[in-house]
């Protein structure tokens, strides 16, 4: 069975940190692109981070970039996403989602997503 699980939501005062994390498994994880994507309430979800099979080729979108940082450890099935100086503008639902041999696109070419995890920053 292919899983997502996200973990590491929470609440946070506006300027902390949190780190994300989403666990995958039932799938060649090796072979996949994985992306962060989240939704606010209210809004479209969009993309946040994405990271290449080998975690060489990264992604960010101009809202986080030098706030928020994208790993993966392949031995272990395991993608991070570590978030600094957080705003109210990042709660959201974060969700991880894996693509075949790429980590870029769009939302409907990600073949497995997570049930997302709620990041909440108040002000």
């Amino acid at each position: 069975e292919v899983q997502l699980v996200e973990s590491g939501g929470g609440l946070v005062q506006t300027g902390g940190s949190l780190r994300l994390s989403c666990a995958a498994s039932g799938f060649a994880f090796d072979d996949y692109g994985i992306g962060w994507f989240r939704q606010a309430p209210g809004k479209e979800r969009e993309g946040v981070s994405g990271i290449s099979r080998s975690g060489v080729s990264k992604y960010y979108a101009d809202s986080v970039k030098g706030r928020f940082t994208i790993s993966r450890d392949n031995a272990k099935n395991m993608v991070y996403l570590q978030m600094h100086n957080l705003k109210p503008e990042d709660t959201a639902v974060y969700y991880c989602a894996a693509r075949y041999m790429t980590y870029l696109g769009d939302i409907a070419d990600y073949d497995y997503w997570g049930q997302g995890t709620l990041v909440t920053v108040s002000s």
